[in-house]
């Protein structure tokens, strides 16, 4: 018989969370990820809410690709990567994502969350130090709260792109048999990026090792779409780069580690997530080849994708709003508190217009947003619609005046 003493301690949980408007409905999309989606029970919607960036979810050659693999290789592996789950289609992909990313190898996960998640634990031993951007992604986090509990290292936390306090923990590690920086290349709440220069630097000050996660950068920054390290032009010389193929690479699912062929070969023999889960699909492996290859032959989808981000945060700063600084695609209009970021989020769906509301405690105290993302697929008319959208509501708001 079901414990309906744990069942009723979960019905008022959620509707704790229901009273405390923070509780998370789902939409269900009729059609495929794009700038435009069926949403049930609502018909056409503006989506500035995707990882999107490229639009290659629908994108002919990806999809076709997908379908391809589905019928070369079939519906999965049944089995983990050092069993009989390894296909030719993983080989080629890691080939891929390591030239496109600037390293010697990589190795793909089911999950950009079980890429990081098996990371730290695998390259961190007792009397090690790890460090982290105070603002990094919640898998990184678990990450390291996995190693410490695992190998026993220290971990620290470092204030957001504060390089002075970066330095001084570093410092205190000084006698740490090895040091490693774990940083978002793009943090997705802020949508700002990484100081990778001045960490690097930081870095070879201190022999640590640097640890970037680029998954809102991969397709994203660069000239062509290579990431963080290409915006800087530091190619090559970041330790360990992680990054997805769920957003701008075609968005399906999966993940990787890229770095020196040494270490990928570590994680085949140590990562938990792959010694104890199947490998990536093949179908989505296809798909994210052809994602790769496409981006690679079409790097004006980048200089698309830039331009489109550029005019909308211009327009959104036109109409009086005062969104975070940045130059990625990902821009988050502050509007105080919870419960106006919500009411925006509802009723810009009710117009047809969907950008997610976030509040404490994803984000401070009176910092709640409606995080806006824009795709290489918005036309012009897209993003005057949304800035038109955003600039009602704000209105009736009183967010704006």
């Amino acid at each position: 018989m079901i414990n309906k003493n744990f069942v009723s301690s979960l019905e008022a949980s959620i509707q704790q969370l229901k009273d405390d408007k923070v509780y998370k409905q789902l939409n269900y999309l009729e059609s495929p990820q794009s700038a435009h989606v069926k949403m049930e029970g609502r018909g056409d919607v503006l989506i500035l809410s995707s990882n999107n960036y490229l639009g290659l979810c629908d994108e002919p050659e990806v999809v076709d690709a997908g379908i391809a693999g589905l019928r070369k290789f079939g519906a999965g592996t049944g089995s983990v990567r050092f069993i009989c789950g390894t296909f030719t289609v993983h080989r080629d992909l890691e080939r891929a994502l390591a030239a496109l990313v600037g390293t010697e190898a990589s190795l793909s996960y089911v999950s950009a969350w079980n890429a990081n998640e098996g990371l730290t634990a695998s390259i961190a031993q007792e009397g090690d130090f790890v460090i982290s951007d105070a603002l990094n992604h919640a898998s990184i986090i678990d990450s390291m709260r996995l190693a410490k509990a695992i190998t026993k290292c220290t971990t620290g936390v470092y204030a957001h792109s504060d390089m002075d306090d970066l330095r001084t923990k570093l410092r205190g590690a000084k006698s740490a048999r090895r040091r490693i920086i774990w940083t978002d290349g793009v943090f997705s709440m802020e949508g700002s990026i990484a100081k990778l220069p001045e960490i690097l630097d930081i870095a070879r000050e201190h022999d640590a090792i640097v640890v970037m996660d680029d998954s809102h950068a991969t397709g994203v920054l660069g000239k062509t779409g290579r990431g963080t390290a290409e915006h800087f032009g530091v190619l090559g010389e970041v330790d360990i780069i992680t990054s997805t193929l769920g957003k701008a690479l075609g968005g399906a699912a999966g993940g990787f580690v890229a770095g020196p062929a040494a270490l990928c070969d570590t994680l085949t023999q140590r990562s938990r997530p792959q010694l104890f889960s199947n490998a990536l699909p093949p179908t989505v492996a296809s798909s994210a080849l052809a994602s790769v290859n496409f981006l690679t032959s079409h790097p004006d989808r980048v200089t698309l994708l830039r331009e489109n981000a550029k005019y909308f945060r211009g327009a959104i700063q036109e109409a009086g709003f005062k969104p975070l600084a940045g130059e990625t695609p990902i821009v988050p209009i502050i509007v105080g508190e919870t419960s106006a970021a919500i009411r925006m989020s509802d009723m810009l769906l009710a117009q047809g217009v969907f950008v997610t509301g976030f509040g404490f405690p994803v984000v401070p105290q009176g910092e709640a947003r409606v995080r806006c993302q824009i795709s290489a697929s918005h036309s012009r008319d897209d993003l005057d619609r949304a800035v038109a959208a955003i600039t009602s509501v704000g209105r009736q708001l009183r967010i704006i005046s």
